[in-house]
């Protein structure tokens, strides 16, 4: 149990934080779960469609740095394989 008040905050701010991040992490998770169950049903176009949903998604939570940049390259990188390897 935290013994100053500084360290109450902390506690108290980090949660929410961690359930801000939570939220915007999970929409992207499932962002990509959209794309790989449109491109395992062989799907092109709904494939594309929840790439550029999924990019978004991505993006976005590198701008609020739940995830690294480069973590967030990679991800965006292995799904536009998945999605051009489809449509060839």
């Amino acid at each position: 149990m935290a013994n100053t008040p500084q360290a109450t905050k902390r506690i108290r701010v980090n949660h929410d934080a961690r359930l801000r991040n939570q939220s915007v992490k999970s929409d992207m998770r499932s962002a990509i779960k959209d794309v790989e169950s449109a491109v395992f049903a062989k799907d092109a176009e709904a494939a594309k469609e929840a790439l550029t949903d999924a990019v978004s998604k991505i993006d976005k939570a590198v701008q609020r740095g739940v995830i690294h940049k480069n973590n967030g390259d990679r991800k965006k990188s292995s799904l536009m394989t998945k999605v051009n390897q489809l449509a060839n």
